[in-house]
């Protein structure tokens, strides 16, 4: 059993570095849309800094809790992205019937998948967040819990796109919610929480994942809570295991189409 997951853990960990060395053979290419996807996160942090000219804060946010938010919510998304960048474009494998040539390979259909694809650029969102808590709010504990929540907040992000993706092995069309509900997250978690009330509050605590992989991290780090991390931890674990149930529930009703692919 242990042998069996070894193996899985160490094919993926090859996906995902041929994903990248192939990504690297245009290495102009390769570097520019890390620098420029770096340079394109940049220019948010002149947003804040005249904002917070103008205002002591914002939603109980200082300049170093903004720079906190985007950090973690740049390098969350970036880890995601480098690691498991298929899961984003799940629907397009379900509809179209390409899931054929992963579920003909020895490794786990969901793993295989999962690492499939890397998205370069994404390397300079999570090298943009390292650099912003290095530069506005470092501290040594800080820095390890950002390390942690970086996970964590990728693995998140992770579940909610599986869960989203997999709705298409039953709806037609569910790929148009489920990409407006991935996009809300990263419309949503490069503000304040304190600047939302009510349903919209609700919403982001309860619907959307943003405050489980952003928002109480951020308190965490700014004052270590013991019971917020664990209902981070909690948060994370159920909604893995639900994202994981039902890709595989999902995966008894898949139609194999004619299309033919390899995967090499």
């Amino acid at each position: 059993m242990l042998t069996a997951v070894k193996n899985q853990v160490r094919a993926c960990v090859l996906s995902v570095k041929y994903n990248i060395m192939r990504e690297m053979l245009n290495k102009v290419t390769f570097l520019t849309n890390i620098l420029f996807m770096m340079l394109n996160n940049a220019t948010f942090i002149i947003q804040w800094v005249i904002l917070l000219r103008l205002r002591d804060d914002v939603g109980g946010y200082t300049m170093r809790e903004v720079m906190l938010l985007w950090g973690l919510a740049a390098s969350s998304f970036g880890l995601a992205r480098i690691l498991f960048a298929r899961v984003f474009s799940l629907p397009d494998l379900i509809i179209n019937g390409k899931l054929d040539s992963y579920l003909v390979q020895p490794k786990n259909v969901l793993l295989s998948v999962m690492t499939s694809e890397t998205n370069t650029s994404a390397i300079g969102d999570l090298l943009y967040g390292l650099l912003l808590i290095c530069i506005f709010c470092f501290r040594v504990e800080r820095f390890l819990l950002f390390l942690l929540f970086t996970v964590t907040g990728a693995v998140i992000l992770t579940a909610f796109a599986l869960l989203m993706g997999s709705l298409s092995f039953w709806f037609v069309r569910a790929e148009i919610l489920g990409n407006h509900m991935v996009g809300s997250i990263v419309s949503f978690d490069t503000y304040p929480d304190g600047i939302f009330k009510g349903v919209a509050r609700f919403l982001l605590y309860n619907v959307l994942p943003v405050g489980m992989m952003i928002y109480h991290p951020v308190h965490i780090m700014m004052e270590f809570d013991a019971a917020k991390m664990l209902r981070v931890f909690g948060y994370l674990f159920v909604l893995s295991a639900v994202a994981v149930f039902v890709f595989y529930r999902g995966l008894r009703r898949y139609s194999s189409s004619s299309l033919m692919a390899a995967r090499m």
